[in-house]
């Protein structure tokens, strides 16, 4: 499993291509469902020592019926200009044709009024979106927002009557080994009902953005991306997202964005605009015991600071270096998934009491998360940030990290040159943000030399070796 983010294939869930967001502005105010309920926990009572399950205990149909309904079919409409390589060669022709690309996918309806979630890649690069519902009427949708990292978009459709919803569930409450129904359309076979137990929580995939998936081996395949994860009480507690295949279909596990990310992203979309994200301000990674042998501590579970990012709410509260993170609020700290998924359902100024191991004692400190367009990160003396919004446009990049200051004696003389410039990857690895890198500087030693490809002042990418 540790190979695991070697085989699934996102973009396989649905033949979308993408499309870049715009904004609506819209009445805060309209009805929209985020009511929690409690899960049921089923339980056989039977205390013989032939174990079996009722059938009132797999009856699935209510949890079905309530869901089909509430699950849509996402059309994406793209188009691309197809060149003729031999013209543009020999005749240096630089037309071509317009051709029409379409791709489909799954999406849910979480309001009465028509708003939606699905993937951010069953939309991304789509020209036109059309709803269907699953009494086959039809709508055109607006794009309301997308968060790519998380990839969810949230989407509305004008229906002009009350819709059928599904309420939003608790994904941490979900627990592994119970039952849940991944609700979609799969090869365009509209309203699949498929069912499966959670496999494992918190299943942290490599570098993709998202480090905290739902993993169920529910029958998932391509078409099915944005779809519903429900409970057996009919509760959306995942979207579907992406499998683990060598072959493009369902081989026995699929992944799902967890709800309580979901809604969070929901309700950041519609209440500012765009999402908003806390950041604790620690870097580290987790433990095992081969990590703590070589850090030398005893404790093989938590996430271990390795650096205190500087005038981050950890810092501020006493953070330090050598410090055991075992629990955000209630919320036990085994892994990085662990930390990275409670942080990722938080907001920038959010409070988070967290408890940590210091020379074996354990304490308590309540950290006030920062906000991440100030999120840094240093190595070798090179402080990086994140872009914002004026540099992607100048550059026309959507990722990279930028060099906003020099502070190694070595690199002064480099400093006019290098300070401003996009790292576009270190080491062949794509510096997709700040999070993403200052992983990857984590496990580098100070003293080991780093490859840089980066693009300068002038738009020009050049490649350096510190």
């Amino acid at each position: 499993m540790n190979r695991i983010s070697q085989l699934f294939l996102v973009s396989l869930m649905s033949g979308a291509t993408t499309l870049g967001a715009y904004k609506l502005f819209f009445d805060s105010n309209a009805p929209f469902s985020l009511d929690k309920k409690p899960l049921t926990t089923l339980m056989n009572n039977s205390y013989n020592r032939n174990v079996g399950l009722s059938a009132n205990v797999l009856d699935f149909t209510e949890a079905a019926e309530k869901t089909v309904h509430t699950v849509v079919h996402v059309k994406n409409v793209s188009r691309r200009t197809v060149s003729n390589p031999m013209l543009e060669y020999f005749y240096g022709y630089k037309g071509g044709q317009s051709q029409e690309q379409i791709g489909t996918g799954s999406g849910v309806i979480i309001s009465e009024d028509g708003y939606i979630v699905t993937n951010n890649h069953v939309i991304k690069d789509a020209s036109e979106i059309e709803i269907t519902l699953n009494n086959k009427k039809s709508y055109k949708a607006k794009l309301i927002g997308t968060d790519s990292k998380m990839d969810i978009a949230l989407l509305k459709i004008d229906a002009n009557e009350k819709l059928p919803y599904t309420s939003f569930g608790d994904s941490d409450n979900v627990k592994v080994g119970e039952w849940v129904l991944a609700v979609g359309n799969p090869y365009n076979l509209t309203s699949t009902v498929t069912a499966g137990i959670v496999s494992a929580k918190a299943r942290n995939l490599g570098d993709n953005g998202i480090q905290s998936f739902i993993q169920t081996d529910a029958a998932v395949n391509p078409g099915n991306s944005g779809g519903a994860l429900v409970d057996t009480q009919g509760n959306l507690v995942g979207i579907n997202t992406m499998i683990s295949s060598m072959t493009g279909s369902y081989v026995g596990y699929s992944f799902a964005v967890p709800s309580n990310v979901t809604r969070k992203i929901v309700e950041d979309i519609m209440e500012y605009g765009n999402v908003q994200r806390g950041i604790l301000g620690v870097e580290g990674g987790e433990l095992n015991a081969m990590a703590s042998k070589e850090l030398g501590v005893n404790q093989t579970e938590g996430f271990y600071i390795n650096k205190v990012t500087k005038d981050s709410g950890a810092e501020k509260s006493g953070l330090q270096k050598g410090d055991i993170i075992v629990k955000l609020d209630s919320q036990k700290i085994s892994t990085f998934a662990d930390l990275s998924g409670y942080i990722n359902t938080k907001r920038p100024s959010d409070k988070v009491l967290v408890t940590y191991l210091r020379d074996g004692r354990t304490k308590s400190a309540t950290v006030t998360l920062s906000k991440n367009e100030f999120f840094s990160t240093e190595f070798k003396g090179i402080e990086l940030e994140n872009l914002d919004a004026v540099d992607k446009k100048k550059f026309k990049l959507d990722y990279g990290v930028k060099i906003k200051s020099i502070n190694n004696e070595n690199l002064a003389q480099y400093t006019d040159e290098l300070k401003g410039n996009i790292i576009l990857s270190i080491d062949n690895v794509k510096a997709t943000n700040v999070e993403s890198v200052s992983k990857l500087l984590s496990k580098k030693d100070e003293n080991q030399s780093i490859r840089l490809e980066m693009v300068n002042k002038n738009g020009e990418v050049i490649r350096i070796i510190i």
